[in-house]
């Protein structure tokens, strides 16, 4: 409703696959979910990372449930550009995209 087109991936192997496939520059940004089957989130955020690509500091958000002040500094250690808590509350998720789609694109 906002403008912004998603995609979904169901774990994070799926996430890092879908990335690596896609051209450079299509992702604006990943809002990566922490507890998923397959690979969590903080590996797929390493992953992305790690790749040779020009867009691999593509902005990355976790949202997740995991709240306390230690899993949010895994998720900075693990490469996030920042943490949202569970329930999701929009106008910070959009707040959050604006602020580092925008600080990406300058």
């Amino acid at each position: 409703d906002v403008g912004f087109e998603v995609e979904w991936a169901q774990n994070g192997k799926i996430c890092v696959e879908k990335f690596e496939q896609s051209a450079p520059g299509y992702y604006d940004a990943v809002l990566m979910d922490i507890r998923m089957p397959v690979m969590n989130g903080y590996d797929a955020a390493k992953a992305i990372r790690a790749l040779n690509r020009a867009d691999a500091r593509l902005p990355i958000i976790a949202m997740t449930a995991d709240a306390f002040s230690e899993d949010i500094q895994k998720c900075l250690e693990s490469g996030m550009n920042a943490h949202t808590a569970k329930p999701i509350n929009l106008d910070e998720v959009l707040s959050l995209l604006k602020r580092f789609i925008m600080q990406e694109k300058n």
